[in-house]
């Protein structure tokens, strides 16, 4: 194989450059951004029900009308991203969060009745977000080594 520049190729073929890649979101980058659209919505919400007890089947596909996640889907923003509706198995794999954590910040058991906020829910988001995960201390602790004389 002969190598050769870039100058020296131009004239024997079409060269077209890569568009650049758009920047995704982290995931904090998203749960903070649901967090905000949380903060500016206006109406109640309701929280899923009992998604503790659905069977593995329907986990994926509960959703219902006026949730935190309804809330979500509407950002367009979070759509372009790669939302891709607002149930809840969607949402799981987007916003990456396990089971209990969207046990926690969704199910009706964690809310006295009528009593979700989209005030309350935005803090829970946000407390997720902010969390430091395992990789992000790995990496830290990875770092504070290398970095040590």
């Amino acid at each position: 194989m002969k190598h050769a520049t870039l100058d020296e190729i131009k004239p024997l073929a079409e060269v077209i450059p890569f568009p650049p890649t758009s920047s995704k979101m982290s995931r904090r980058e998203r749960l903070e951004r649901w967090a905000t659209a949380l903060q500016r919505y206006q109406g109640s919400l309701r929280p899923l029900l009992g998604i503790e007890y659905l069977p593995e089947r329907e986990y994926a596909l509960a959703r219902g009308t006026d949730t935190p996640l309804t809330v979500a889907y509407r950002d367009s923003i979070l759509r372009e991203e790669g939302l891709t509706s607002d149930g809840l198995g969607d949402a799981m794999s987007f916003f990456d969060l396990t089971k209990r954590q969207a046990h926690y910040l969704l199910c009706n058991c964690r809310y006295y009745y009528g009593s979700m906020t989209a005030a309350e829910v935005a803090a829970r988001v946000r407390f997720i977000a902010n969390r430091v995960t395992l990789r992000e201390f790995w990496q830290r602790i990875r770092f504070n080594v290398l970095a040590r004389p």
